[in-house]
């Protein structure tokens, strides 16, 4: 132990850089900011505080925040607290002496540019650009709590930096897209999501799912942007296809499965209802309890009870059986890859439909021949909204973790930011 403490000893002696004498410390390293300088430090240890003192460094000209062209004159001084990164476990506040001066360029009193802050903001730029980074991984609320801020502070100062770097739509390179609503509020208060389906980012939101929403995002795209679309997947909505119909006429518009399946479902869901009422105390104890056995696949029923259950359904009600053996041959039209075989899969499909004397069921059967180009679309373009949904799924976790939004605006490039490829995160 003797030998090593000699040989340290002899390290501090022969190398004298190595020593650290007390007069050299310093924090400016710590704030490598050229147009200030520091004049002194208060630690005020109640309020795990660091207050310190800056003035404009003299060796540089003051320029114009906004053109940066020289100042012909100081109109007066001023001086402003501005929030900095923490040293250790304290709050860093720097006191800044700066000039507003005359610019010659804008004809009007600008504030002198000190590179460290913006004009008019209350913290450093190093500090704005640590909390944006904190708020892509942690809610507003969380970030405001860890620094000590205002949440509406962190929010206006994310929601900056994402104005910058999403504010305007990418809409370069576009091909096949998939259309969706998400629901936002209750009440039926909705938006659009316009997502790349070859890239899986979401290029768009808008509040409400009208066909001014979406013709609102065919007018941002340039004549040649709107050429390159080939391709929409969404659901049977009108006011979506009017606005493609207008829009980009020319883009073939391929309805997804799940939606019309789904749809299909709430048919046999009142069917079910109607032949409920009509059957006898027996026969009601049947039918009773069915609604999801119907609408689930058969492989996907485990229990041997449960498909009991529905084998005594479907031989005691042959309406019932008719429509879970269509359920099953509607998907059927989404596997063929020539529309002429698709197109007489879906005539024989409605002829069968037809056989079954519920209007429901023909006006179902009427919409599906109405709208057959969407569906045999998809033998050219095999889309789905599957990846929509699953981004809805996940736009729900995201408005879910901050407890919602209050800005439209915000959410949506909230939602934008976390979606891009090119994130990282």
């Amino acid at each position: 132990m003797r030998e090593i403490f000699m040989y340290v000893v002899v390290i501090v002696i022969t190398h004298p850089e190595r020593r650290f004498p007390m007069s050299q410390l310093t924090i400016a390293p710590y704030f490598p900011f050229r147009r200030l300088k520091l004049l002194q430090q208060r630690i005020v240890e109640e309020e795990w505080t660091t207050h310190i003192s800056a003035v404009p460094n003299m060796r540089y000209r003051p320029v114009c925040h906004k053109c940066a062209t020289l100042g012909t004159a100081i109109h007066d001084w001023e001086e402003r607290i501005v929030r900095d990164l923490s040293l250790s476990d304290k709050r860093v506040f720097l006191h800044c002496r700066y000039r507003k001066i005359f610019c010659p360029t804008c004809k009007s009193v600008r504030i002198k540019d000190l590179e460290c802050f913006a004009p008019y903001s209350r913290v450093t730029r190093r500090l704005a650009q640590y909390i944006h980074d904190l708020c892509s991984v942690m809610t507003v609320q969380e970030v405001a709590n860890h620094l000590k801020l205002d949440w509406k502070t962190v929010k206006e100062i994310d929601k900056a930096f994402l104005e910058k770097e999403y504010g305007t739509p990418k809409l370069d390179g576009l091909r096949v897209l998939a259309v969706d609503e998400i629901a936002i509020k209750k009440r039926h208060r909705y938006m659009t999501v316009v997502l790349d389906y070859e890239t899986g980012r979401v290029v768009w939101m808008k509040e409400d799912r009208t066909c001014e929403t979406l013709c609102e995002f065919f007018s941002l795209m340039s004549e040649e942007q709107r050429k390159r679309l080939e391709a929409i997947a969404m659901d049977m909505w009108d006011p979506y296809i009017k606005a493609v119909q207008e829009s980009v006429p020319h883009v073939k518009i391929v309805f997804d499965l799940y939606h019309v399946v789904a749809a299909f479902g709430r048919v046999i869901d009142t069917v079910r209802n109607l032949e409920y009422h009509k059957a006898s105390k027996a026969n009601k104890s049947v039918i009773k309890g069915t609604k999801y056995l119907l609408l689930m696949n058969k492989r996907r029923i485990r229990t041997r009870k449960a498909r009991q259950h529905l084998n005594r359904l479907l031989k005691l009600n042959g309406r019932l059986a008719k429509l879970y053996i269509l359920k099953d041959r509607l998907k059927w039209l989404w596997d063929y890859s020539s529309q002429s075989w698709s197109q007489k899969a879906l005539e024989s499909w409605c002829s069968l439909a037809r056989t079954i004397r519920y209007p429901v069921v023909r006006t179902f059967a009427e919409r599906l021949e109405r709208y057959s180009y969407g569906i045999l679309n998809h033998c050219l373009y095999p889309i789905n909204s599957a990846k929509l949904e699953g981004t809805n799924n996940k736009i729900k976790v995201i408005k879910r973790k901050a407890y919602g939004f209050h800005d439209t605006k915000y959410f949506t490039l909230k939602v934008i930011q976390a979606f891009d490829p090119l994130n990282g995160r």
